[in-house]
């Protein structure tokens, strides 16, 4: 196991819907930043409680594609709440999403690195301490990403789905892909949104690369029996798997919640007193 392990947070969009809260497109979870921002700030103080030390800024439709002229003030608002939100000395990380459709590689525009750079831009401004290109499905456009979010200056993490069914991305697609966006300038490459209790052969094929790497997987279309405090040792048992193979980042992504981190964060407790 890496002793150097970072706990990432959870996910916000279905934490808010089961609150009630509407996320509607184009905006998604992002719209609650208009609605909802108090709702958005105590989500983060939950994760930061739950032992997370890595925060997501709600910025995964903040670009300028889905916001149009309010992107920088919704940027800067969601960077603002995370930061409020947590420790000091917590990192506060700026969700780049694919331009279009994190389910649809098809739509992935061939300007992509010119429109990404533009919402990369947005996030250093409003000052997040690194950038998370998250939940591509599409190799091209995830190094694209991270081209573009390496050209801040800023540290950068590239994550990549092979969607709900593993049907986006194989895992030698995904394993390709991550090392041509570890070359592109990530510091770690990550897999997330897939179900945990499937995600052994992706999780694989990343481990093999010998990139630094992470994981951070959904509950399933049916929660996969990950629901509940049974749900929650049991998730914690799949990522232990993960830990002993050699992530070096853990969190969990929808379907998760503050309760799930918790119990990640135990794991790594067990795991590092562990003679």
């Amino acid at each position: 196991m890496n002793d150097g392990v970072t706990l990432l947070d959870g996910p916000i969009g279905t934490m808010l819907e089961a609150q009630g809260i509407p996320t509607p497109p184009p905006l998604w979870s992002a719209a609650a930043l208009r609605t909802h921002p108090e709702a958005i700030a105590a989500l983060h103080a939950s994760y930061a409680a739950a032992g997370a030390t890595v925060h997501t800024a709600a910025t995964f439709r903040t670009s300028p594609t889905a916001a149009g002229p309010a992107a920088r003030a919704l940027t800067q608002q969601a960077v603002q709440l995370a930061r409020g939100a947590v420790p000091a000395d917590h990192r506060v990380a700026g969700s780049l999403a694919p331009v279009h459709d994190c389910w649809r590689p098809d739509l992935s525009p061939p300007d992509a690195e010119r429109l990404h750079r533009r919402t990369a831009a947005l996030l250093a401004e409003a000052g997040v301490d690194l950038i998370l290109c998250e939940t591509h499905p599409h190799p091209r456009e995830a190094v694209a990403a991270t081209r573009a979010a390496a050209a801040t200056g800023l540290p950068v993490w590239t994550s990549l789905t092979p969607g709900f069914a593993g049907d986006l991305l194989s895992p030698a697609a995904l394993a390709e892909a991550a090392c041509r966006a570890a070359d592109a300038g990530a510091a770690h490459v990550l897999v997330n949104c897939l179900p945990a209790a499937q995600a052994g052969p992706w999780v694989a094929a990343l481990a093999a690369t010998g990139l630094p790497w992470g994981v951070y997987a959904n509950l399933g279309a049916t929660s996969d029996g990950l629901a509940g405090d049974a749900g929650m040792a049991r998730y914690a048992a799949i990522v232990t798997r993960w830990l002993i193979s050699g992530a070096s980042i853990i969190g969990g992504c929808c379907g998760t919640t503050p309760a799930h981190i918790a119990a990640l964060r135990e794991t790594l407790r067990h795991l590092r007193d562990r003679p």
